[in-house]
């Protein structure tokens, strides 16, 4: 578990998909839910997704790092079993951090995330706020204090416009302005 810029994670290797099951099933999440890789840096998220390569790339760069998920096109089909429905998407984070959290995530340089809570409960803002039985089902806590406790803003750049999923720790005119004036849209 890793405090993020937002939230307190519950993270995985993503390369895992029985640690991904065994997270859904802490969580008490479908699995056909999507859940983020969420990576160090950029370099670390397109080394794991290779074809985010060339004006994708350049979109997450101008974005991140931050407080957002952004969907993009998923088109080799990696991790599928962070993109829930639509195989074809997923969803990718890159937070602003600092610490033993920083330290962690450059060390392994990608995980999956979602947020550290039982399905549909309050976001964790404290290490103290995670259910017992999800912190009894970590290998390793980190805790990084108290956290805004507001969850990322996603924004699904996936089609001929950015639309917000939902709204969270950037307001979604904001997150939409930016994401429109990274494309020269805006």
């Amino acid at each position: 578990m890793l405090p993020t810029d937002t939230v307190y994670g519950l993270c995985a290797d993503p390369s895992n998909e029985a640690a991904a099951r065994e997270v859904y099933r802490l969580k008490g999440r479908a699995a056909r839910q999507p859940t983020a890789l969420l990576a160090y840096d950029v370099e670390r998220l397109v080394e794991r997704i290779p074809e985010l390569r060339g004006p994708v790339e350049m979109l997450l760069r101008a974005l991140l790092p931050g407080p957002l998920t952004l969907i993009v096109s998923n088109p080799g089909g990696r991790f599928p079993w962070l993109s829930g429905e639509k195989a074809d998407t997923i969803g990718v984070r890159v937070p602003q951090l600092e610490g033993p959290a920083a330290e962690v995530l450059d060390r392994v340089g990608a995980v999956l995330a979602t947020s550290a809570n039982l399905s549909g409960g309050p976001d964790p803002r404290r290490l103290a706020d995670v259910p017992a039985e999800i912190r009894a089902g970590c290998a390793a806590l980190v805790d990084g204090g108290e956290l805004p406790g507001t969850p990322s803003t996603v924004l699904d750049l996936t089609g001929p416009e950015p639309r917000v999923v939902r709204e969270g720790a950037v307001p979604a005119a904001d997150a939409i302005e930016r994401a429109l004036a990274a494309t020269g849209g805006g």
